[in-house]
């Protein structure tokens, strides 16, 4: 824990960057633009969530929405690595990155795995074999009780790191998936590693960006890491 680590997505095949710095040609309705994505229309009412200025992506939920914002890119990959900068304004907000693929039906949404980052804590969520599966997930939206061994399986595909980050203030983030295990360094410091065999999904195809509240993105790169 804490130790310095070494970026490994830059010795991977770069598949995607986006630095944020350009124009909307209007300020009503989402425009990011590049392949991006986001789930306003449906859950906002068609309400502008995704802002770009002062070269960053600036994510914020409307009042009207039902849902966290879900900003989404395509991002094909086994083993991979995600950077980017994220700034977290206020104490409350939160950044999660999470892993889908649409194609793969056994899961709720293609939900595979994901890190949620708050200024408090960090939360790694194997979601294939955990709360997004199939079977716990129907169990859940009927609202009926889990069984013991569902209740067990829950508690070993999640894990959670504190780690204190100062909100108002930019930091340097790197996820990297490799094989089973989600490792997430901070500012150059590996602050979260988890694994579980969920993690080790053989296609990732989407990255969704999930912001309950607000978050600022910027300098964005993702990395098909390919095992040797």
């Amino acid at each position: 824990m804490l130790s310095a680590t070494a970026f490994a997505g830059k010795q991977g095949t770069l598949i995607f960057s986006d630095d944020f710095n350009r124009n909307e040609s209007q300020e009503i309705k989402d425009e990011i633009g590049k392949e991006w994505g986001s789930n306003s229309k449906s859950r906002a009412k068609g309400n502008k969530q995704v802002d770009l200025k002062d070269g960053a992506m600036h994510i914020y939920r409307h009042a009207e929405a039902d849902h966290a914002v879900s900003v989404t890119h395509p991002a094909e990959f086994k083993d991979g690595t995600v950077e980017l900068r994220f700034m977290l304004e206020n104490a409350g907000d939160s950044l999660g990155l999470n892993f889908a693929d649409l194609k793969f039906k056994e899961v709720h949404a293609g939900h595979l795995c994901m890190v949620k980052i708050s200024t408090k804590d960090i939360t790694i969520s194997d979601l294939k074999t955990g709360k997004m599966g199939k079977e716990i997930y129907a169990v859940r939206k009927a609202k009926q009780p889990l069984t013991d061994t569902q209740k067990e399986k829950l508690k070993s595909t999640e894990n959670k790191f504190q780690n204190k980050l100062e909100n108002g203030k930019w930091h340097d983030l790197e996820v990297t998936i490799k094989g089973d295990t989600m490792t997430v360094t901070i500012d150059g410091m590996e602050t979260a590693s988890f694994s579980s065999e969920g993690i080790a999904h053989p296609t990732k195809r989407t990255l969704r960006l999930s912001v309950p509240k607000k978050a600022v993105i910027d300098d964005l790169k993702i990395y098909n890491n390919k095992s040797s």
